[in-house]
């Protein structure tokens, strides 16, 4: 990566359907600064704009470009998941894509991630988009959702459900992956700042191929689930306006604030 560049997210792997993204960990001096204590103001804004009612409707979670992700989501009961996934499985996705398996090799990634989930959950209902976000797809899918977790291979892609996400007022989980790194945040449209806010362009040194290890990814996922967890039932505060960073070759952890750009 650029030791130039502010900052960015970048995917891997050898083509548009892979999950692994990198979000650089060079913060941008400008709108990032250390967290010393928990945003008691936004804490509650975030609660009275979002904590819900034991009456509410079946949640419903959009999840893109994470297998952990979603298999949380359905273990832990979210009445929807909306998934949009497109491409055939390859044999080189299998030791990050825990929905997929060998005998799948070849066919849609949907269908296999969509069979698994209800193999673990069939009360769950599931949306099933067999392509990747577009201009096509993204209003409507963000639409169906509650809330939106993204881990999208694409700049593009995630720019679109910022997008929709900030048009519709939905809170937005964002994670990336690279090597042993992780990082992951919430974006609350209203209370916090958005994808735009941390990273205002899409880095020019992006590349299609950079190292991931499984476990990672898997770490990332599952706590990108919480998050979505968090935000659906109000049982904790999620990371709206920090920004958790993770080195697993350390188990390295901090959180730096976020700013917002009017």
């Amino acid at each position: 990566h650029d030791s130039n560049n502010a900052g960015g997210i970048e995917r891997g792997m050898t083509n548009g359907e892979d999950l692994v993204v990198k979000v650089s960990m060079k913060p941008i001096p400008t709108l990032m600064k250390p967290l010393k204590s928990v945003d008691m103001a936004t804490k509650e804004a975030f609660k009275a704009k979002y904590e819900r009612s034991d009456t509410c409707s079946v949640p419903a979670a959009a999840v893109v470009g994470q297998c952990v992700a979603a298999f949380e989501l359905a273990a832990a009961g979210v009445g929807r998941l909306i998934l949009a996934h497109g491409g055939n499985l390859r044999s080189d996705d299998l030791n990050r894509q825990l929905l997929m398996t060998h005998d799948h090799i070849g066919k849609p990634r949907i269908d296999c991630a969509v069979a698994r989930l209800k193999a673990l959950n069939p009360r769950v209902e599931i949306v099933a988009e067999p392509a990747n976000i577009s201009e096509d797809n993204a209003a409507r899918l963000v639409g169906l959702a509650d809330v939106v977790v993204d881990c999208a291979p694409l700049f593009e892609e995630r720019y679109l459900m910022n997008r929709e996400a900030l048009r519709q007022g939905r809170p937005m989980v964002e994670a990336a992956v690279y090597d042993l790194e992780f990082h992951l945040t919430t974006f609350v449209p209203g209370v916090t700042g958005c994808l735009r806010c941390l990273y205002p362009q899409q880095s020019p040194t992006w590349t299609r191929r950079f190292p991931v290890l499984g476990a990672v990814s898997g770490t990332a996922g599952g706590m990108a689930a919480l998050e979505a967890i968090k935000v659906i039932t109000g049982c904790a505060p999620p990371l709206a306006g920090r920004l958790l960073t993770c080195d697993l070759r350390t188990y390295r952890m901090s959180q730096l604030k976020i700013g917002r750009i009017p």
